[in-house]
């Protein structure tokens, strides 16, 4: 009760922050369970991270008592179209992520998620018509230029982290406007992808070509690929109804900087003079765009 009163104040609660830790560090630390999964195809481990994720979404869903929502979302063709929209962004971020890691280009899944908030103010100034300040249009022209110097050195854009920066910024856009709550909405979303995940997975072991079944650890990391998939993912949805929005945005940052240091440290992919100039000129732009939000939580501390 306490912390449905304190949501209501519009401020940060415990409970809140406690769910949103953890699930900014899963995420974080996810890049070591995408690595042990990477002599595997893509496509095979997304299909089992819809897969797996479904119970585990559901057990969820039935704990809280809120099904019910849920078959109402199944009866609404709206629903379920805006469901199919949703599902397939996700499908593609989660795809493009899996690759990143497995392809060591961890430093690319980093700078998307870093890129995502300056994404998605300019998403709101282009399709929402919000007026963004000086502030934010320095943030927003400090992350174009970073794009544009690690594009001028290689030849080619940086396309996973565009990537992932694009399908997360849209999934995050169309989500709002899913009439269902965050937990309902994600199992929604995995029951939607279940069939054509099962159809790959159905295809893929009549041509011989399965890891689910073979080897018992290959087996186990796929099974696992559920709870990494839906665990963090229903730490933040609950969180984020239990917290300020830029206290949130603020802690956005914490995932893709351990996966930025894992990919440096742990996985040693290579920081050449393009990132050294690119990275800091997004954290920069983060900064930048950080500054009101730092001034709100103070605010409100007052």
């Amino acid at each position: 009760m306490a912390d449905a009163a304190r949501t209501a104040e519009n401020v940060d609660t415990p409970k809140g922050l406690a769910f949103a830790m953890t699930a900014y560090l899963l995420w974080g630390f996810l890049p070591l369970y995408m690595k042990a999964v990477s002599h595997m195809p893509a496509l095979e481990v997304v299909a089992h991270r819809v897969i797996w994720s479904v119970p585990v979404a559901g057990v969820v869903l039935m704990y809280l008592g809120r099904t019910g929502d849920l078959f109402a979302a199944l009866r609404s063709p709206r629903t379920l179209l805006m469901g199919c929209l949703t599902a397939a962004l996700i499908t593609i971020n989660w795809g493009v992520y899996v690759w990143s890691i497995a392809a060591d280009r961890a430093l690319d899944a980093a700078l998307g998620y870093y890129i995502n908030p300056l994404f998605s103010i300019a998403l709101a100034a282009v399709l929402l018509g919000e007026k963004l300040s000086k502030l934010q249009w320095v943030a927003v022209g400090l992350a174009a230029a970073a794009v544009g110097v690690l594009w001028f050195d290689t030849g080619a854009l940086p396309w996973p982290a565009l990537t992932l920066t694009i399908s997360w910024g849209f999934y995050a856009f169309f989500k709002k406007s899913l009439p269902v709550g965050p937990n309902q909405g994600f199992l929604l979303e995995v029951l939607i992808l279940t069939i054509p995940a099962t159809g790959f997975l159905i295809w893929q072991t009549a041509n011989g070509g399965s890891h689910f079944g073979g080897e018992v650890s290959d087996t186990l990391l796929l099974l696992g690929c559920g709870i990494v998939t839906a665990v963090p993912l229903l730490f933040y949805a609950n969180g984020a109804k239990l917290m300020r929005l830029s206290t949130i945005g603020i802690m956005q940052y914490i995932a893709p900087t351990l996966i930025f240091l894992m990919a440096v440290l742990v996985f040693d992919e290579p920081f050449g003079k393009a990132r050294m100039i690119a990275f800091p000129m997004i954290w920069s732009a983060l900064i930048v765009y950080s500054i009101p939000m730092i001034q709100d939580v103070r605010n409100a501390r007052k």
